[in-house]
């Protein structure tokens, strides 16, 4: 690990803080997959005193979102509006350019104390790009954490779905972890068969 992941140990950035901003006019509803435990409040995202995660060298953060888009049904229970609240107010028009969210970013340097921050917005016409193969990954692996937890947004995944995904998406893997993963998948698989054929037999 210290001779892959070396220079990962210098900590380039510290109280590092995502934020995402998803476009109304695009997104109707959206769900963050996992990161359950590093979640912040929207009024923490600037307030410097409250720390976060710190980033090395050559790190790198995957965070995957389920969106629904604009026009598709989102199941949400309905609830009375509050008569104290203003109906929506109409699309800005940042919204009506089409950008389907944009990404802040804040960070402090290593010795300061006051963090920095970066957008980046995601433009309309970046739906239409192909996923290249680091992201189809990662989502192979969102998708096995679910299903491992039975979680209830795991859809219709499954291990035959996860391997085909994962293993057309190992590209450069230099230090075998990908090929790792596939093979953690297999033998999950194999066990939760044999779990399965033994309830079978014992008639549970």
């Amino acid at each position: 690990m210290f001779v892959e992941q070396g220079a990962a140990l210098v900590t380039l950035a510290k109280d590092v803080k995502f934020q995402v901003d998803f476009n109304p006019s695009q997104v109707a509803a959206y769900r963050l997959i996992g990161y359950e435990n590093r979640m912040l409040k929207n009024e923490d995202f600037k307030n410097d005193a409250k720390d976060a995660g710190d980033m090395g060298s050559g790190h790198t953060v995957t965070a995957l979102y389920e969106i629904v888009p604009v026009g598709e049904t989102v199941e949400i229970p309905s609830v009375e509006g509050s008569k104290y609240v203003k109906p929506s107010e109409k699309p800005t028009a940042a919204a009506k350019t089409g950008e389907w969210l944009t990404v802040r970013m804040r960070y402090k340097h290593p010795l300061e104390s006051k963090s920095l921050e970066v957008r980046k917005a995601l433009p309309a016409e970046a739906i239409s790009e192909p996923m290249n193969a680091d992201f189809k990954f990662a989502v192979a692996v969102a998708q096995f954490g679910m299903l491992l937890r039975d979680s209830t947004f795991k859809g219709s995944a499954n291990f035959d779905a996860i391997l085909s995904e994962a293993e057309a998406s190992l590209g450069k893997d230099p230090g075998n972890h990908r090929a790792e993963f596939v093979a953690i998948v297999r033998s999950a698989k194999k066990l939760m068969k044999s779990v399965q054929n033994d309830e079978v037999k014992t008639g549970n």
